[in-house]
């Protein structure tokens, strides 16, 4: 059967967009599916893995118990999957490619967003280290298993490149040999680096007024949303004000990507970009805001961001306190592994019971987690 699909989709991409044929392939060989792209199959195996499910119980600002309108990983991570695919087709950029990433872009986050991740580096300074980027490689290469000739997924090295340079105000990881690190990634991967900032910056924003912990009348100090408020003040009289405050958001996020795609659009041209190779041996970022106006209003919204709310005392005590926890439950395993569910330890060194431990935690949802702790420390509670 022929590949209709995929002949009709490749016709459409940009030349310098990643195509399957290109792929560099997965680290064991596999038949081709008949109809279905390299980088479809690995969307399909990202979405099927427990890994991706259990982002639905991870904290994205607000700890689940907050409330159910909140946004979690899993929310979060199909709105970077919906904005990023927006701008790849704008593009002519792999679609195919980007929603893989994006749906694997957060797959190896922690519980309780960054506070977890900052406790667990902290824990593991001395024992090889922990970023999220490379536990989401290190998820979709060892920890999951579905298939009986390898660990992992087996996705293909796009998508595990995608996965490693996810470089945003939030993420600056050491990249592995394996991935060039002196080389620019896809133009797939680099559209989902900055489609998870406008979809988190945003959508905290949205979030953050919902909470009560964001002020409008601080908002108006921020001309980002000041330009997007009267432009919704043009269009509309008397909205109730949750509608006016999501019509502000959906502007908001409309500006930043119609700007992003024009000013990627005039990088590309200008660099001569015709071919996925001349993207890797760029010295900056093609994808970008490059010279646009939102570029510092962007970081002016981002500083109010980072002073008003993730630093607001009501979300620094809510990390204080996870943190606190998961380092009590990570002392409790390392000293007493007997703890931890049959399969977990492989108790062969001390390095290895401490990474252990560690993909153990990374890999629990923030509910998990505080049962965890309820079970080992309150006596009352059944174990």
């Amino acid at each position: 059967m022929k590949n209709t699909d995929n002949l009709s989709t490749n016709s459409a991409l940009a030349t310098y967009a990643m195509r399957p044929e290109l792929s560099r392939g997965r680290k064991y060989p596999e038949e081709e599916h008949p109809y279905r792209s390299v980088f479809q199959r690995d969307r399909d195996r990202i979405i099927h893995s427990h890994a991706f499910r259990r982002l639905q119980y991870k904290t994205q600002v607000f700890v689940n118990h907050e409330g159910d309108q909140f946004r979690t990983r899993l929310t979060h991570t199909l709105e970077v999957v919906q904005i990023a695919r927006t701008i790849a087709k704008a593009l002519r950029l792999n679609e195919e490619l980007v929603e893989a990433i994006a749906l694997a872009h957060d797959i190896g986050h922690t519980p309780f967003g960054h506070a977890g991740e900052d406790i667990l580096r902290e824990i593991m300074k001395d024992q090889g280290g922990f970023d999220h980027n490379l536990q989401g490689l290190r998820v979709v290469d060892i920890l999951e298993e579905r298939y009986p000739n390898f660990k992992g997924l087996n996705l293909t090295w796009e998508v595990r490149e995608g996965i490693i340079k996810h470089i945003t105000a939030f993420d600056n990881p050491h990249v592995l040999q394996e991935f060039d690190p002196n080389k620019m990634p896809t133009l797939e991967a680099q559209v989902v680096n900055i489609a998870d900032e406008i979809a988190f910056y945003n959508h905290d924003l949205d979030d953050g007024i919902t909470s009560g912990l964001l002020k409008e009348n601080e908002l108006e100090k921020i001309e980002l949303w000041r330009i997007a408020r009267e432009k919704i003040s043009r269009q509309y009289t008397d909205l109730k004000p949750n509608i006016e405050k999501y019509q502000i958001i959906r502007t908001l996020i409309d500006l930043q990507v119609s700007a992003l795609v024009e000013e990627s659009q005039k990088k590309i041209s200008e660099a001569a970009i015709e071919y996925p190779d001349a993207v890797f041996v760029q010295k900056e970022k093609t994808i970008g805001f490059h010279q646009s106006p939102l570029k510092g209003q962007l970081e002016e919204l981002s500083d109010f961001l980072f002073n008003k709310l993730y630093r607001h005392y009501k979300v620094v005590r809510m990390s204080s306190k996870a943190q606190r926890f998961l380092r009590e439950l990570f002392e409790v395993y390392l000293a007493n592994p007997e703890q931890l569910p049959p399969g977990t330890a492989r108790k062969d060194s001390k390095q290895t019971l401490y990474r252990d431990i560690c993909d153990y935690i990374s890999g629990m949802t923030d509910r998990y987690a505080l049962d965890e702790y309820k079970k080992l420390f309150h006596p009352w509670e059944r174990v």
